[in-house]
């Protein structure tokens, strides 16, 4: 058998990441727990259709407000710099531009608030790198247009240093190298258009700090990574929607993520406390959905439609037949030790219409804590302290064994309705499969997991469970290793025991 890679690769972080945990975040996922979700809270059409139909910013000046004047190259800059924190500016109609430098920019003061009249627009005019930078907290920026600038790679034109508290909301970020939005902890990000930047269209991601807290509600996400960067860094891992990095505690909630060239919403390297409900994802290249060396999350009542079409078939086209799917579970799972709202990863109530395959649990076998396969590079688990000591020979036994690697375990997935038609697809055996397996571990000589130790654990051993589900289409089940197809019977059957109570019809995919 061809021992598989992991299918992403990803920019080296920092040796990353001290532990911490979420205070408070403002949903209860777990009250919920176990419970069939609404059929009904899954969104059927145009969720946060927000691109094009922001409501305008005040016409006026709000009391006390500084005005900033468009015909002023670098007043907003200038004013700011004048003014004491807590400031509020308002940008008068027109386009706003900065200063001719690649490095002139806004940096807010704490608690300064920058507020767009209709029509306001701040324009990089592909000189300027960032929009708005530095550390000041609980900075408030509503109702611009923020377009036109050239972050590099890995950087983001607003709030580029990741301060925290900011909220960012009716806004249009638009046409931007690198990403559109950094994220800091406490962030809120609510009804902006986050479309056509150039990598992702927020990167949630602060350096050697976790970022806790985030909201991501009802914003429109589309036509991101225009710079196609995982074909000019092969299999970087570095493109789509948004992209989460250590984010401990966010709500990702009634967003429309549609059309963007990669993984829609991906949650990448010791993600933890995510609730990822009410979104429709649909119409992305890859992913809808992906979870990736993480902990403990609830996604549910989600549509989830069309993705992965291009990604798909880019595997098939090259004999490749591992199931990439719309969402996609790899080395994540529930981890009742590191706290959170749940202690498992929950898929309840969601929609799964018309993608290429279905739902993904994966475990690469040769991935862990040191190990040359690790790409997640400088990165390990949340469980050990010091990485140091996963090495032989005390990985071999012990809790080192089971805590230095990413384990996929506690996955439930329930009450979702999985439709797919051969007609809107094109392809059938290919592309309607539910999967669970891992490689067989070979690599490096020194691994404790080399092979059928991960491949047994993830299929019978890690507690993942698919029940009362309802299938329409020609579904398809792979098990244990890419080669294991399996019928709805045998997938029911001993000695897998998958999706009790669940209903399945061949036909009538459409």
């Amino acid at each position: 058998m061809t021992v598989r890679p992991h299918r992403f690769r990803r920019v080296v972080l920092p040796a990353l990441l001290a532990a911490a945990v979420l205070a408070s975040c403002t949903a209860e996922p777990a009250d919920e727990a176990g419970k069939p979700p609404d059929p009904a809270r899954a969104p059927s059409g145009g969720v946060a259709q927000v691109c094009g139909k922001l409501p305008p910013g005040p016409s006026v000046a709000p009391p006390g407000a500084v005005t900033v004047d468009p015909a002023i190259p670098g007043d907003l800059a200038a004013k700011t710099r004048a003014s004491g924190p807590g400031t509020t500016f308002w940008l008068a109609p027109g386009t706003h531009r900065l200063g001719d430098d690649r490095f002139d920019q806004v940096q807010p003061k704490a608690e300064n608030v920058y507020v767009g009249a209709p029509k306001a627009i701040l324009d990089g005019r592909k000189i300027n790198q960032y929009a708005f930078s530095g550390n000041a907290a609980d900075v408030k920026i509503q109702y611009l247009t923020v377009r036109g600038f050239l972050a590099p790679r890995d950087e983001g034109v607003v709030n580029h240093d990741s301060a925290p508290g900011w909220i960012i909301e009716h806004n249009t970020v638009e046409d931007n190298d690198g990403a559109g939005l950094m994220a800091g902890a406490r962030q809120q990000v609510r009804g902006n258009c986050l479309r056509n930047n150039g990598q992702y269209g927020m990167n949630a991601y602060e350096g050697q700090n976790r970022i806790t807290g985030l909201l991501v509600e009802g914003n429109e996400i589309t036509g991101n990574n225009t710079g196609d960067w995982e074909k000019k860094v092969e299999s970087c891992g570095c493109t789509g929607g948004v992209k989460f990095w250590a984010v401990d505690g966010a709500d990702v909630r009634g967003n429309w993520v549609h059309g963007n060239r990669g993984v829609g919403l991906w949650a990448d390297t010791n993600n933890n406390d995510f609730l990822i409900e009410g979104n429709l994802v649909e119409g992305n290249d890859s992913t809808g959905i992906m979870y990736e060396t993480g902990y403990n999350a609830v996604i549910r009542g989600n549509t989830v439609r069309r993705n992965n079409a291009v990604d798909g078939k880019s595997y098939i086209d090259r004999g490749d037949s591992f199931p990439v799917a719309a969402v996609y579970i790899s080395e994540s799972g529930g981890e009742p030790r590191v706290k959170a709202r749940t202690d498992k990863i929950e898929i309840a109530g969601n929609v799964l219409e018309n993608n290429w395959n279905g739902i993904t649990l994966w475990e690469n076998s040769d991935r862990f804590c040191n190990s040359p396969a690790n790409t997640s590079s400088g990165a390990c688990t949340r469980l050990v302290p010091d990485h140091a000591t996963c090495a032989r020979p005390a990985i071999a036994s012990g809790a080192l064994f089971g805590d230095c690697r990413w384990k996929t375990q506690r996955v439930e997935i329930h009450h979702n309705r999985f439709v797919l038609d051969p007609a809107v697809t094109g392809c059938e055996n290919t592309c309607a499969r539910m999967a669970v397996l891992a490689n067989f571990g070979t690599y490096p000589d020194w691994s404790p997991y080399k092979g059928e130790v991960v491949q047994q654990a993830i299929t019978f051993d890690q507690g993942n469970k698919w029940h009362d589900n309802t299938y329409v289409g020609p579904w398809n089940f792979i098990a244990f290793e890419p080669s294991r197809n399996l019928s709805i019977g045998e997938w029911q059957g001993g000695p897998y025991h998958q999706d009790a109570g669940s209903t399945y019809t061949r036909q009538g995919g459409g």
